[in-house]
Formats: C-alpha cells, sequence, structure tokens
C-alpha cells in the first residue's frame, strides 16, 4: 500500500498562488499525476511528471502551473500561480504504478 497526502489547499483571491505539496509513503519515483475535480464536474488532469522527469500540462493550466518532485522526501509539487475563480477544485495526487490516489486538497479562487 502507498498512502498519498496532499497539503496546500485553501483560499486565494484571483491572480494569487498557492503550492500544493503531495508526501508518499513509499517512493514517489514513478509517473505521478494531479488531476482536479470541480464542483459537478468531471475529474480532470492537470499535470503529470514521469519517472524521468517529464512533464506535461491540460491547456487550461499550461503556462501557470508547474509539478515538480523531490524524491529525497517523496513529495511531489503542483506551484499554481495566476489562480482563476475556474481553478476551484478539489486537487487530488495521484501515483500511476499501482492507481493510488490521496484524498484531495480543496483550492477555493474568489473573484
Amino acid at each position: 500500500q502507498v498512502q498519498l497526502v496532499e497539503s496546500g489547499g485553501g483560499l486565494v483571491q484571483t491572480g494569487g498562488s498557492l503550492r500544493l505539496s503531495c508526501v508518499g509513503s513509499r517512493s514517489i519515483l514513478t509517473d505521478m499525476d494531479w488531476h482536479r475535480q470541480a464542483p459537478g464536474k468531471e475529474l480532470e488532469l492537470v499535470a503529470t511528471i514521469t519517472s524521468g522527469g517529464s512533464t506535461s500540462y491540460a491547456d487550461s493550466v499550461k503556462g501557470r502551473f508547474t509539478i515538480s518532485r523531490d524524491n529525497a522526501r517523496n513529495t511531489v509539487y503542483l506551484q499554481m500561480n495566476s489562480l482563476k475563480p475556474e481553478d476551484t477544485a478539489v486537487y487530488y495526487c495521484h501515483r500511476v504504478l499501482g492507481d493510488y490516489w490521496g484524498k484531495g486538497a480543496l483550492v477555493t479562487v474568489s473573484s
């Protein structure tokens, strides 16, 4: 079993920034994703970092969000800048290998 714990969510104004962290109970040196689910909407893949360090982003966050990892700390980050009200969602950390999910962190962006 792998446990993933997200932190760093909260309330921020439009244009603000937040950094989400996801700490794994075991190695996160594998493909890791951040997903989000807005109220009444389907789960959306936001960003991916591969075991080799390559990254990819949804078009809706490209240029504003950055995914990164600290292998020594078993932690994956999602730096979110220039936040918009439409970024309001619960953000989930996901380890592709084994399909493990965190419980989520709520991000609310006020207009």
